[in-house]
């Protein structure tokens, strides 16, 4: 642990976030959470880790990258978290910063990752927990609901992976357009969808981000 000032304190791995901040979940009214993949905030159900589920009554707003949506275990995970009620989740096509916010009085910032740990932030500054929570507010207006995200990006999610296999081979468009029976037109199309939802500028950017999400 590094203390970096009275009201902000660095800590290493989930368990040691989990072991000051647990009170604070249990009792929260009031919860967001941003995330740039599945991996942000999906800690153990059980053990020194666990995050407990939200109390009865809490406003919980979720906001996750939409290149998440991609990950093969997102409908498993989505279940789990509709699975509480007052849950409302919205998607972005933009980097977001991996956050939690407490009652608008915590904020729990997810760091880089070394030797296996993440490092955590927590945060109790009240203009700092502030300017936290009002980027949050700027990325959940400009997100879209989920439910009208997943109506618009359903075929571009199950024809992802065999678009993200040809583009990691290099093949090109009219030979690729032709294995999926697309047009080259049609192809195309799909290739800039799936670049949109990754938040890439370019297919090279879009394969790099995909192998970050771990979906080739």
């Amino acid at each position: 642990m590094t203390r970096t000032e009275e009201s902000v304190v660095v800590v290493r791995g989930e368990a040691e976030v989990m072991r000051r901040t647990a009170r604070l979940f249990e009792n929260a009214t009031d919860i967001a959470c941003a995330a740039n993949d599945l991996a942000s905030w999906r800690w153990a159900s059980t053990g020194p880790a666990a995050m407990p589920p939200p109390p009865a009554g809490a406003t919980v707003r979720k906001v996750f990258r939409s290149g998440t949506l991609l990950d093969p275990g997102w409908s498993q995970r989505l279940d789990h978290i509709r699975s509480n009620p007052g849950v409302s989740i919205r998607v972005t096509g933009d980097e977001v910063n991996e956050t939690i916010i407490l009652d608008r009085r915590v904020a729990i910032l997810a760091g880089d990752r070394r030797a296996g740990e993440r490092t955590y932030s927590i945060i109790t500054q009240r203009d700092a927990v502030q300017g936290v929570t009002s980027l949050f507010e700027a990325a959940w207006r400009a997100s879209t609901d989920l439910d009208v995200h997943d109506a618009a990006s359903a075929e571009i999610r199950q024809l992802a992976p065999q678009v993200l296999d040809l583009l990691g081979a290099g093949v090109k468009d009219e030979s690729a357009a032709r294995a999926m029976g697309l047009s080259v037109r049609t192809y195309r199309r799909r290739v800039a969808e799936l670049m949109e939802a990754l938040g890439a500028e370019s297919r090279f950017q879009a394969g790099v981000r995909a192998r970050e999400l771990g979906l080739v």
